[in-house]
């Protein structure tokens, strides 16, 4: 059987009437994998022994869980207790046996869902086309000679192959939305606090989330109903009731307000994306909805405000892997000092050493003030663009991306460049509001276009509700990549 033709539910009732069984599902995981994963090179580390002898464990006891018996893969920087994890980095390259799971991995196997292996990304979650692993770049599935974006771009181009039904992946500045626009799947950055992020190894403290991959807002939402939720573990979670978004998905959206920020679709936004854009606008005004251009002025300065802010917070995260209490040790090293510096300088790659070096520089005596701390002034001022829009609006609408994924290798050289891909999700982040990105046509080399919504504080209910409603008045989400003769 192939997972690309069934949604999670449609499995879910197979699974309960006896039609098919978890191993079946957990062997049509592999033999996909075994397919396609030699040119997409989605997977750090695979686990089939265990896997499938997790699954006829399943069969000989099944339950009626939301996701029994679905095959996921992980994202190499969430904890998975006695499988590798390397945050795709040298300097965990023989973390091979984790001590404990992360929340979400604990709130998964207690679905008893199937864990098939750990995904490529950006080394520490720092990129953006998972070009940046220690191991080797993850292709794109749509075309195999561009990026699939980052720095979660294994758990993409995994649900976007065929090779799970399903991925966990971490957003710090639009590393889940990004590759999912990227490779044409849906991906979520819940509400910061949303979902515990105790397990998930540490890029930036006060941005990063986790937020399932899928390849349906109807699956995502089911996937995010049983990993959110306050954790006593993870002081920044928070106690807000999770609603069943499932339920609510397919209520009306008619008299929805939406909100079209003019700087979503200015300058540096290709012309192809904003005529998709305008395009799913008229799906929605279809639908019932109304939408009206508004600004968010303080937008121009999220970029520089986030690597600033971000950059600072992984400088402090990531001094703990000195080679003595985390972290390859160096062998070449023939005193202290000497090990310390080389560890370090021989496990992390150079985009990690690159924001390393500047976040240091903004929390340095003499430039923190000058830098961190108007950072800090400056995503106040973002915060409130979104507040002051939420007053009037449901959701927010926009690209996800200002253009189709890049072709591999294209801007590795300029980090400028790659950071300005980020420019729509990353006041995102910085003000902590849910933001979900969907689907919304292709461009003309047949790369797929995201489409952004963003909703108020914990309010993923109607984002999701939003993104279903466009999703079922279009087919976009029903184009399956050639790779492997699977026709599109």
């Amino acid at each position: 059987m192939s997972l690309f033709d069934h949604s999670i539910r449609e499995l879910e009732e197979k699974l309960h009437n006896n039609e098919i069984t978890a191993q079946d599902l957990v062997k049509a995981s592999f033999d996909r994998i075994k397919e396609v994963d030699d040119q997409i090179h989605a997977f750090i580390t695979l686990d089939e022994e265990s896997a499938m002898k997790e699954a006829e464990e399943l069969d000989k006891n099944p339950e009626k869980t939301s996701l029994f018996g679905l095959p996921v893969g992980i994202k190499d920087n969430i904890m998975t207790k006695g499988l590798r994890t390397t945050c795709a980095s040298m300097m965990l390259d023989n973390f091979n046996d984790p001590l404990y799971d992360a929340t979400v991995i604990e709130k998964l196997k207690a679905e008893k869902t199937v864990t098939v292996g750990k995904l490529n990304m950006d080394e520490f979650a720092m990129g953006s086309g998972t070009e940046h692993s220690a191991y080797e770049p993850t292709k794109n599935p749509w075309n195999i000679e561009h990026v699939p974006g980052g720095s979660s771009g294994g758990s993409a181009a995994a649900v976007a192959a065929g090779e799970v039904l399903f991925a966990l992946g971490s957003d710090t500045g639009g590393s889940i939305r990004q590759p999912a626009a990227f490779c044409g799947v849906v991906g979520m950055k819940p509400t910061y606090g949303r979902v515990s992020r105790f397990g998930l190894v540490a890029f930036a403290s006060s941005l990063d989330q986790v937020g399932p991959i899928t390849r349906t807002v109807e699956d995502n939402a089911r996937v995010l109903e049983v990993i959110a939720g306050q954790d006593e573990r993870d002081s920044t979670s928070a106690n807000v009731e999770v609603p069943k978004y499932t339920e609510a998905l397919k209520q009306d959206i008619k008299g929805m307000k939406i909100a079209v920020p003019k700087e979503y679709l200015a300058e540096g936004v290709s012309e192809e994306v904003r005529n998709a854009v305008m395009e799913a606008l008229k799906v929605y005004e279809s639908l019932g909805a109304t939408w009206e251009e508004v600004s968010l002025p303080h937008s121009k300065y999220a970029l520089s405000t986030y690597y600033l802010l971000s950059s600072s917070e992984a400088s402090a995260n990531l001094a703990r892997f000195d080679g003595v209490r985390y972290g390859v040790r160096s062998e070449n090293a023939d005193n202290l000092v000497d090990m310390y510096k080389m560890s370090r300088s021989e496990g992390f790659g150079e985009e990690v050493k690159r924001r390393i070096m500047l976040g240091t520089f903004a929390l340095s005596s003499g430039y923190y003030d000058a830098y961190y701390k108007k950072a800090q002034k400056v995503r106040t001022l973002i915060k409130n663009d979104f507040d002051k829009i939420f007053e009037e609006y449901d959701v927010i609408i926009g690209p996800t991306t200002p253009t189709p994924a890049f072709k591999a290798g294209e801007k590795i050289e300029d980090p400028l460049m790659i950071y300005a891909n980020d420019i729509l999700t990353i006041p995102v982040n910085l003000a902590g509001v849910p933001g979900l990105s969907l689907p919304c046509g292709f461009s003309e080399k047949g790369l797929p276009i995201g489409l952004q919504i963003i909703g108020k504080y914990f309010d993923e209910e109607t984002v999701y509700r939003a993104g279903y409603a466009y999703e079922q008045a279009t087919d976009f989400h029903k184009q399956r990549p050639e790779l492997g003769g699977v026709s599109k």
